[in-house]
């Protein structure tokens, strides 16, 4: 397929007729960064691991929402790197190329550290940080060859502050950080020895890492671990998920393509 040219860019926004796979995308962040790029007319590949029934309400929803639209559901474990290889065969069959991937999906298994055992530890690594190595793997050999694409991955501010009892989940978030510039300037180095570097919109590679966003695990949190995150947060509320979104479809837009190896923070200024 041929790159698209900087004469065919729709806006910072529009991404009429890009393709896009969401990992982990039928619930939470994922599902707002679904939803985000359904609104602006992409065709939305939504994955996930295990609720057939929850996906398959998620499609509906889609459908109704976007009748014009074009939506499927994905399912499987990115925790292994075969399904991930699966899961971006299936897309491209499907829709016939793959513009945007975001790797969204992850898990949680905490535990103070001495206390961590061997799976619990392999598990949490496996899903957040290597899933997101090949599906990206995956994808980035279809992107290459057409010298266009864009892959964001959904890091946490625990990689970037450490939490007590999730050494796992912090290590595989700054993780992220690290592999995401690796592959922005080995992306670069390989599109400008096959003549592709100047092609349209360009390949990038970012990372978006969120603060602490009100969903369905934060919602579950005692009141009183809630009320002292609150006040660990200079605006002093959560994110809502579709915050996150907007954040991913920045960097997923054409107009973005000066933008990459980089971490854009989205946590109401707790880091500072």
């Amino acid at each position: 397929m041929n790159a698209i040219s900087k004469g065919d860019r729709l806006g910072t926004s529009r991404l009429d007729g890009r393709v896009a796979l969401v990992t982990g995308g039928t619930r939470g962040i994922g599902a707002a960064i679904c939803r985000s790029f359904a609104s602006q007319g992409a065709v939305v590949a939504a994955g996930y691991s295990g609720n057939d029934e929850a996906a398959q309400e998620f499609l509906g929803e889609l459908r109704e929402t976007y009748p014009d639209g074009t939506f499927s559901v994905h399912k499987g474990n990115v925790g292994q790197p075969e399904d991930c290889r699966r899961v971006v065969a299936e897309v491209l069959e499907q829709h016939g190329r793959l513009d945007i991937l975001v790797n969204n999906a992850g898990i949680t298994l905490d535990k103070t550290f001495l206390k961590m055992t061997d799976d619990e530890w392999h598990k949490v690594i496996d899903v957040n940080l290597s899933g997101a190595f090949f599906m990206s793997q995956a994808a980035l050999r279809h992107m290459l060859e057409r010298g266009t694409g864009r892959v964001v991955n959904v890091s946490s501010i625990v990689g970037e502050i450490g939490n007590i009892g999730q050494t796992n989940y912090a290590a595989s978030k700054a993780g992220l950080f690290g592999m995401s510039k690796s592959l922005a300037r080995e992306v670069s180095f390989l599109l400008k020895r096959s003549g592709k570097l100047d092609a349209g919109v360009g390949l990038t590679i970012n990372t978006v890492s969120p603060g602490v966003v009100d969903t369905e695990m934060v919602q579950a949190i005692p009141e009183a671990i809630r009320n002292n995150l609150y006040d660990q947060i200079p605006a002093h509320r959560f994110a809502d998920p579709e915050e996150i979104a907007r954040a991913v479809h920045f960097l997923a837009a054409d107009e973005s393509s000066f933008i990459t190896g980089q971490v854009l923070s989205v946590n109401g200024g707790m880091d500072m």
